[in-house]
């Protein structure tokens, strides 16, 4: 009966979070072409919240998330499902590499391509730009591989400090790769990948390749001397994600609330759920940065992570012309966040969870 009403718990609080994260807009300058009417944030925030039935709403919110979110710490659920689930996870750790290559080598092909510089907003002719589309192209096909992984991370995230100082500091919009670049530097290129097949026939003795390849040596070199960081890496993908969805809430919609309402008037939310467009900016803004300070803390990473994933899913079928390509990156940094849970320096890892029996210690709950 105790798990049963634990299990309870942790559904309803799951079904919660979905029904309120999901009014969020994800990118809005990649679905709005102008800017909106200039409006003061605070003042903006208070008209709407003044209204009976908005401040009723939106307290009555807060007051349930934040009820769920007690409970859930008061009964730490240890759900045999949620452990198993848990333990299947970390077996699929050592495949986390590939996941990062995917998420940025492919929208890096796209941008070669299409031509912009990370994010779709920063448009370059692709034709008076040869240098730049190879560039893009190469380094996505490059990490799509797993060939010369970390040296062709370095690379990205030099061109993206480039850009970010250089071009048009509006590319921190596309600050997800950041943080994969940094992890794949760290991991290198796992498995499958170039880089772990030539190394392996590099090292035989007696290979023909062994006797040519004069880098392999530095791969190992390198591996060796990452090693002690890998354990940091879910505290960098989590953190980095979690600023991406800060980023989003606060600057792009509670700051700049005409330019969210644009996209609330474009789409016609307020045909979907039906309350005061005012109450679907403020909504999404708040709901945004409250995930986002949730996976920078480490707090119920994993399910933050899938309430990501879900997110991102959902914004792209109610939104049909946002770009796909620029949430690859995202999608691929959720589950690897989901895979790899919270990792040191979270809430999950110092507040554990209970033991499933007389038997066992209190495990981090990451």
């Amino acid at each position: 009966m105790l798990v049963r009403s634990r299990s309870v718990a942790v559904a309803a609080l799951t079904l919660l979070a979905t029904l309120v994260a999901r009014p969020a807009a994800a990118h809005v300058d990649y679905v709005t072409e102008d800017s909106g009417d200039p409006l003061d944030a605070v003042a903006f925030t208070a008209e709407v919240l003044s209204g009976p039935f908005n401040a009723a709403l939106f307290a009555v919110s807060g007051l349930v998330a934040v009820a769920g979110l007690a409970v859930y710490l008061r009964v730490r659920p240890t759900v045999v499902d949620v452990v198993v689930l848990r333990e299947k996870l970390a077996g699929y750790g050592d495949l986390v590499p590939w996941m990062l290559r995917l998420a940025v080598g492919l929208p890096l092909v796209g941008a070669g391509f299409q031509g912009y510089l990370f994010a779709p907003t920063l448009a370059f002719d692709p034709g008076s730009s040869p240098f730049l589309r190879v560039l893009f192209i190469g380094l996505g096909f490059l990490l799509l591989f797993g060939l010369g992984t970390r040296i062709v991370s370095a690379i990205g995230l030099v061109t993206y400090a480039w850009v970010l100082l250089v071009v048009d500091s509006s590319v921190f919009l596309a600050v997800e790769y950041v943080p994969v670049f940094v992890a794949l530097l760290i991991l290198g290129g796992g498995r499958p990948s170039a880089d772990d097949m030539l190394l392996e026939v590099a090292s035989t003795p007696g290979s023909y390749y062994g006797r040519i390849d004069p880098v392999h040596h530095l791969k190992r070199f390198l591996d060796e001397s990452t090693a002690p960081l890998r354990r940091y890496v879910p505290t960098v993908l989590r953190a980095g994600m979690g600023v991406s969805f800060v980023y989003l809430g606060l600057i792009q919609k509670l700051a700049d609330p005409g330019s969210a309402l644009l996209v609330v008037e474009k789409y016609d939310l307020t045909s979907v759920v039906p309350v005061d467009a005012g109450l679907w900016v403020v909504g999404a803004g708040v709901t945004e940065v409250a995930v986002g300070l949730a996976l920078i803390a480490g707090f119920f990473t994993r399910g933050a992570a899938a309430l990501s994933f879900v997110l991102f899913t959902t914004t792209l079928f109610g939104l049909p012309d946002d770009p796909v390509l620029a949430h690859v990156a995202l999608f691929g940094m959720a589950s690897a966040v989901f895979t790899l849970g919270a990792g040191p320096l979270s809430f999950d890892r110092w507040f554990g969870r209970p033991a499933l029996d007389d038997d066992e210690s209190v495990v981090p709950a990451d």
